[in-house]
């Protein structure tokens, strides 16, 4: 009920002209001087402020607060008269207490100026959007920025392709610390110039942040994102296999002509459960296929089950057998069954009505309803009406230069016709698979030692140009192998800084922007 009971003691409550009014006084013996820091006990007079609380229940809060001027007692002080400071209670020419403003910075930091404005309203904060902006600036300028040891720097799109800013972030207390309007060079140099002390900084493939750690911070250790150098290792794949296209084609048509051919399996009553079960085998041949590669390379029985989710006696039953094992056929029992030789019969001579076909199963013994039996003599005649469906082929593959890239990257096996295909066909393209899967697992497995050689090998390839920069940025990737910063957490903030940016519907400007994303939770 009471702001602060260190300070300020309850006198009286009392309802008046629909509020509630709560009367309070300070509780302390002596206050102590803001110029000189001596404390006094001399009174000098009273006076009353009126302040706005939170509100009980929508009922609207009005604080009665009598404070006191004291003397100050230190004789070279210059100042003989001061006002009693109750920071837990009210800040100094304050109209709100000091919850209260807090409460109202939350909303606005939630919800912007106009928006905050309604829901304080709907709470019984009666407040309007530029006082709710002004306290949140008043509250901003009162916070410095802490230097980062590790700090995290990106760009975001404040209009995607037209106007971009700058986010920096603290990787080790996983915060951003500060946004910039733009991502020019000179705006980072500024920046880092003004807060120096930062070791680390990690940073995307782009060359701005690298020149301007290189001008303000020249000691700061620079991380390029392992993200990025895998995405920019993918976009030279795909350059360099546009030339082949041609090549792409014919060896995805060449391997959809190259298919297993699964052998006939029993025909079941109707052609679409014909087709469910080829498909079933289909994908069952699939699964074989893959555990006996996996096998192969000497995978042990339970990583293959995890990575298959298979139960572990499947892949035993797989791993044993030296050829596929055919699952037995399922087919669908249905209770006029029994009676298919009498109906084939009938059928036969001419009776086509279920109707009549069903009052004579009936004088049978039949139990079954007239519905059963005209299903099932539908199934039996499409069945007979039509062909058996041929053995599902596996979808063809997408033969463009991007999707071959992912292929390779990911040595997916239900690919591996193709690829073989694609690499027998051209010795160029097989280097060029070798060589970015050699730096994939460089980097997934942080295999510092190896990234020279393969600089060397790449060079010598269609990747030249790739190699050349990676060169030029060695150090900065060296470090990434080594150290654990990344871009992850910075994503995740940019990620949240769209979303707050979309809650302004355009209506405000970065500063208000800067706010928000700063000091929201």
């Amino acid at each position: 009920m009471v702001p602060n009971m260190a300070e300020v003691t309850l006198v009286c409550l009392r309802p008046k002209d629909g509020a509630i009014q709560m009367q309070l006084r300070t509780c302390r013996a002596f206050s102590t001087c803001p110029a000189c820091g001596a404390a006094s006990r001399r009174v000098h007079s009273r006076y009353r402020r009126k302040l706005d609380d939170l509100p009980w229940e929508g009922l609207p809060v009005v604080i009665l607060l009598e404070a006191r001027r004291f003397f100050c007692v230190e004789e070279g002080c210059g100042r003989r008269v001061f006002t009693e400071q109750l920071p837990g209670t009210v800040a100094r020419y304050a109209r709100r207490s000091c919850r209260s403003i807090e409460a109202l910075n939350w909303i606005t930091l939630a919800l912007g100026g106009r928006t905050g404005a309604r829901l304080a309203r709907q709470l019984g904060l009666l407040v309007s959007r530029s006082t709710l902006l002004r306290e949140l600036h008043h509250r901003a300028e009162a916070k410095p920025i802490e230097v980062p040891r590790v700090l995290g720097i990106d760009d975001w799109a404040w209009r995607k392709g037209h106007r971009y800013g700058t986010i920096l972030c603290d990787l080790e207390k996983r915060k951003v610390i500060d946004l910039l309007p733009d991502r020019e060079s000179e705006t980072v140099v500024r920046w880092l110039r003004q807060h120096p002390g930062t070791e680390i900084v990690s940073r995307d493939r782009g060359g701005i942040y690298a020149e301007a750690t290189r001008k303000a911070a020249p000691g700061a250790v620079q991380v390029a994102d392992r993200w990025h150098l895998l995405r920019n290792l993918s976009e030279a794949l795909k350059n360099a296999l546009d030339p082949h296209h041609r090549l792409l084609a014919q060896a995805a048509r060449a391997s959809r002509t190259d298919e297993v051919t699964l052998a006939p399996v029993p025909h079941p009553w109707s052609t679409r459960e014909l087709l469910t079960q080829q498909q079933n085998q289909q994908r069952r041949y699939d699964r074989y296929e893959q555990v006996r590669a996996l096998m192969r390379s000497g995978v042990p029985k339970a990583e293959i089950a995890r990575q298959m989710s298979l139960d572990h006696r499947t892949v035993r039953k797989f791993m044993q057998a030296e050829i596929f094992p055919e699952a037995k056929p399922r087919i669908r029992r249905c209770i006029v069954d029994p009676y298919a030789e009498y109906l084939d019969r009938r059928l036969r001579e001419g009776c086509r009505s279920p109707t009549c076909l069903w009052r004579e199963l009936r004088e049978q013994g039949f139990r079954g309803q007239e519905n059963i039996v005209r299903y099932w003599l539908l199934r039996r005649r499409g069945h007979r009406r039509q062909a058996p469906a041929a053995p599902p082929q596996r979808p063809a593959l997408r033969a463009s230069p991007r999707h071959t890239v992912w292929l390779m990257l990911k040595g997916t096996a239900s690919a591996k016709r193709y690829l073989d295909e694609l690499y027998r066909a051209s010795p160029v393209v097989s280097t060029l698979a070798q060589v970015g899967r050699e730096f994939f697992r460089i980097i997934r497995n942080r295999e510092l030692a190896a990234l020279p050689e393969w600089l060397t090998a790449a060079k010598k390839t269609a990747l030249v140009g790739f190699a050349n920069r990676l060169a030029r940025d060695q150090q900065a990737i060296e470090a990434a192998l080594k150290l654990p910063w990344s871009q992850g957490h910075v994503e995740g903030q940019i990620h949240r800084l769209k979303l707050i940016k979309r809650q302004m519907y355009g209506r405000a400007g970065f500063d208000l922007l800067r706010l928000r994303v700063l000091h929201a939770a």
